[in-house]
């Protein structure tokens, strides 16, 4: 029988994605706003928008109130999200069993990048957004930014630009959409909408927002503090890994190049790979339940704050915040204030001139599916400075024994700053010998480039800080 007619209804995939996006990596010089003008913008928002945040005692926190019955503190309106507290036990670390305070979040947000082709280059649109946990005030972050609370204006502010955009999604090209989680030691099962939608029209420019280039951003990741945790989350999560980026340049960056085509092989297949994700989560025993915040055990609640005994870890504490540029004008609300600087590291290694890194299946109590892949470590060194060697996390003295010449990448850059009160970590990138021999842990394994990005088409395989990461490595190239 003759094949029936088309109907010209049929789509195949986009083929020139993968050479638009190295393009747009290649692209500083050419961009449509010079670096040094967009930092000279960055400046002048941050002289512009009016942002001021003071810790109040919980006593003055408006439509926020701690339930006489559990102790959780939680808005008025009962969206947004609540500090409760969690019950949770695992096999895994050096504490079988414990309590702590927890953020629940239940709503989904949106986080989403709006790209277009600008004199034949791929820009993305970058929103100088301050938050109340900011270090330092104005950050470049996505184009939207919001909680379901936000979107749908339970604070009775204004609209979020360009929400329309995300919300019709179907009507355009999307490149990226999926569920990524947060931070499963801070966050209870927290996800949000990782986007990124192409647009062929012009698009209003707000005074906030201006278009750049990914090779602008991967040059701007390299600078303490100024590309948010949602923009380095959903740039992870752009499709492939920008292959020919940096081919034909640097050794460095032809390993990089190598290691994002799947072409070039890698220590474990695919299949082998997914079964052992599979076998972490299955192994490990992790049991994690919300229970009232007032049976938390070892922490204290002060009048403005929430602290372990020992005053390590993080404390829960309350802002009052003024700003000229979200959509209300003031509020005051509670926020997450880690204890210490972090460290989050990557090592890497080169296997018959592929780039490899050494992620590890971590285990976090608010996690969905038990294990989520980490960095090498990801730890606060001073949580274990009194602990013996065996309780310490696992290559942290390889990173910070690190030489000058091992550090490919070294950047303090902060986490969200809507929840966590300036929340800082130390991200490294670290090369080690050929010959560095794997750990002899079941819970690590070296993949490359390809294979992360492969599997941050899925949810809940790749955790948020080796999402940052993963950012971060392309843009090496």
């Amino acid at each position: 029988m003759a094949p029936s007619a088309g109907t010209g209804l049929l789509r195949g995939p986009d083929t020139t994605l993968p050479n638009r996006l190295a393009l747009s990596a290649r692209t500083v010089r050419n961009a449509l706003i010079p670096t040094p003008k967009l930092r000279d913008w960055i400046t002048e928002r941050n002289a512009a928008q009016l942002h001021e945040v003071q810790r109040i005692p919980f006593a003055r926190l408006h439509r926020w109130r701690f339930d006489d019955a559990t102790g959780d503190l939680a808005h008025d309106s009962g969206r947004f999200f609540r500090i409760q507290g969690l019950r949770a036990s695992s096999d895994h670390g050096p504490v079988p069993s414990w309590t702590q305070p927890i953020i629940n979040q239940p709503e989904i947000g949106i986080l989403g990048i709006l790209v277009r082709e600008i004199d034949g280059v791929l820009h993305c649109l970058m929103q100088a957004k301050t938050e109340p946990g900011n270090v330092n005030g104005v950050q470049l972050s996505p184009t939207v930014q919001a909680t379901r609370s936000n979107y749908t204006r339970v604070h009775e502010g204004s609209a979020v630009p360009y929400l329309e955009y995300f919300r019709r999604a179907e009507e355009r090209h999307v490149l990226s959409d999926v569920l990524q989680s947060e931070q499963g030691s801070w966050f209870y099962r927290k996800r949000n909408r990782n986007m990124v939608v192409e647009v062929h029209e012009p698009v209003p420019e707000h005074e906030d927002f201006r278009w750049v280039t990914l090779g602008q951003l991967h040059e701007l990741l390299t600078e303490d503090n100024l590309v948010n945790m949602d923009a380095r989350t959903v740039l992870s999560c752009i499709p492939g890994g920008f292959e020919g980026t940096g081919a034909g340049g640097s050794e460095q960056a032809d390993t990089l190049a190598r290691s994002c085509d799947p072409l070039s092989g890698s220590l474990h297949t695919a299949s082998e790979v997914r079964s052992w994700i599979t076998s972490r989560q299955s192994e490990h025993l992790v049991h994690a339940d919300l229970m009232p915040l007032n049976a938390v055990r070892q922490w204290r609640r002060g009048p403005g704050e929430i602290h372990h005994e020992r005053h390590n870890f993080f404390s829960i504490i309350a802002v009052d915040v003024r700003s000229n540029s979200r959509e209300v004008g003031g509020w005051t609300q509670p926020l997450l204030r880690p204890h210490g600087i972090g460290t989050v590291a990557m090592l890497v290694k080169r296997v018959d001139g592929v780039l490899h890194a050494l992620v590890n299946a971590r285990v976090e109590p608010g996690y969905l599916d038990v294990v989520e892949l980490a960095p090498t470590v990801q730890c606060t060194p001073q949580n274990y400075e009194r602990l013996e060697v065996d309780y310490r996390p696992p290559l942290l003295d390889v990173v910070l024994g690190r030489t000058p010449e091992q550090v490919l990448f070294d950047t303090e850059l902060s986490e969200e700053g809507g929840r966590f009160f300036q929340a800082r970590n130390h991200y490294q990138i670290i090369e080690v010998a050929q010959d560095f021999p794997d750990t002899g842990l079941p819970d690590f394994r070296w993949l490359t480039l390809w294979q992360l990005t492969d599997l941050l088409k899925h949810s809940h395989y790749v955790n948020v800080q080796a999402r940052s990461l993963i950012a971060c490595l392309r843009g090496l190239a």
